[in-house]
């Protein structure tokens, strides 16, 4: 709409004091136009405007400036759902989703390992939504995630920056429990945890034995220090305006329910104050497809897991949650409808999707890329059980056959954990390979990928029992 002689997105369009701001097009490009607003840096345009470019600077005036553009604390809410967006530009179908539905998102979700593998940082992650968030005019309260970290300095430079969550990563501070040996138990362990039974509520009880709680110290012990020592350092003096998850779900072997006890009694006791905890389910959580396992087990012991959780009142986090779809009735219903679900490279597939449909020959070269080059390097960083030999021969595939593709396990998770290499992937004149062509693709196909997202997470929201609004 034509606004102040621009060509503003109408929802974008805020009054500040005497003043105004909103997101214009400009050629191809988007840009901030504010009036009688100071703070903003560009090019005066008369009459008390300026027109400024979406950079990192202007995205930190327009957090201050309109607080529904900067995150909130949204993890304590009964149902909170993570979106990982490794592009930058799936934050249009999920505002559009998350409009429409009873739970909050968490929009900004990303690990260093991704930031690494897409050559982006924490500030690209959070101005994205920002920028987005401002021209779309979402209202909602939203929050940021530094997903997975390990390391003092990672958690502090998520969190200088905004990020209103800190999912610490203590999967390297768990010992394997094929190697776990305990020494001798400590009395203050014995003297808390052996003879009693311990009354969670709802009809559990769990109790000890000797070898039990020696396998619980001995495998979570320092990962439970680990814990203790970040939430002192950066939350527990309310210094940073965040909450805590503790994710123990990278380890070999799942957790079981009495480990889960026994880890959310020590950082209870320990003094941690934590929003979500996420255990290592048993069965596969892997990456892009279904669960993997015995469903009715997993029934069975996510029923325990979340009252657990009850228990000691923090939310149960589903990692790893994309597409599993076969587990979201049980979730839903065991938690209460109180969970937060984390997904992440589905959204990537989608994008993909969106690929195969409009450019079948530029997605047919990228998958074969993927396949003979990409595929071996990638999965050093994945668990996945993909078998290639089960993937069909792209060459005996019509164009129109191709979005097939995207529902058969083995080619998803193909390029599902190869979206680092495709996107970095350079010509021998330092030119991306893949990459500007695609996001030139997503730019105008972008409401087809919209629609992509819209229906594939939606599916997730239903399955977990979210309602509309």
């Amino acid at each position: 709409m034509e606004y102040l002689g621009c060509d503003a997105y109408e929802k974008s369009i805020n009054s500040v004091g005497s003043g105004f701001v909103f997101m214009a097009k400009f050629g191809d490009e988007d840009f901030i136009v504010a009036r009688n607003i100071s703070g903003f840096k560009g090019e005066a345009l008369g009459d008390g405007k300026i027109k400024a470019a979406l950079t990192h600077e202007n995205a930190e005036i327009l957090r201050k400036l309109l607080p529904h553009t900067a995150p909130s604390r949204v993890l304590r809410k009964d149902r909170s759902f993570g979106v990982g967006d490794r592009l930058g530009i799936a934050i249009f179908g999920h505002i559009k989703l998350f409009e429409e539905y009873d739970a909050y998102p968490i929009f900004a979700q990303q690990s260093i390992r991704e930031l690494t593998l897409t050559n982006r940082t924490y500030e690209d992650v959070l101005d994205a939504v920002t920028f987005a968030v401002f021209r779309e005019g979402f209202k909602k309260e939203w929050g940021a995630d530094g997903d997975h970290l390990k390391t003092v300095k990672d958690v502090e430079y998520a969190l200088s920056l905004g990020y209103t969550m800190i999912t610490l990563d203590c999967s390297e501070h768990i010992k394997p429990a094929s190697s776990a040996k305990a020494a001798a138990l400590p009395s203050s362990y014995t003297g808390k945890y052996l003879g009693k039974k311990f009354d969670v509520g709802e009809g559990v009880t769990l109790g000890f034995t000797e070898a039990e709680l020696g396998d619980c110290i001995a495998i979570y012990r320092e990962a439970i220090g680990f814990a203790a020592d970040m939430y002192k350092r950066f939350l527990g003096d309310g210094k940073y305006n965040a909450d805590f998850e503790i994710s123990i779900d990278e380890t070999d072997a799942p957790t079981t329910p009495l480990q889960h006890y026994f880890v959310a009694r020590e950082l209870t006791d320990a003094g941690v104050s934590f929003a979500t905890l996420a255990p290592r389910f048993c069965g596969e959580f892997q990456k892009g497809i279904d669960y993997v396992g015995d469903l009715s087990q997993f029934e069975k012991e996510i029923k325990i897991h979340a009252v657990i959780a009850r228990h000691f009142k923090y939310k149960l986090s589903i990692h790893s949650g994309s597409d599993k779809f076969s587990t979201f009735p049980s979730i839903g219903r065991e938690t209460g409808g109180i969970f937060h679900v984390k997904t992440a490279g589905t959204n990537w597939l989608e994008a993909m999707r969106t690929v195969a449909v409009v450019d079948p020959a530029l997605y047919r070269t990228i998958h074969e890329y993927a396949r003979s080059t990409a595929f071996e390097e990638a999965r050093k960083y994945y668990h996945v059980t993909t078998d290639l030999n089960k993937i069909p021969d792209i060459k005996t595939l019509k164009d129109n056959d191709l979005t097939a593709l995207f529902n058969n396990n083995d080619s998803r998770q193909l390029i599902h954990i190869t979206y680092g290499l495709i996107l970095s992937r350079k010509n021998a004149d330092g030119s991306f390979t893949f990459k500007d062509r695609l996001y030139k693709l997503w730019k105008t196909h972008n409401d087809l990928y919209t629609q992509g997202l819209v229906k594939h997470i939606g599916k997730h929201l239903d399955l977990l029992g979210v309602k509309k609004i």
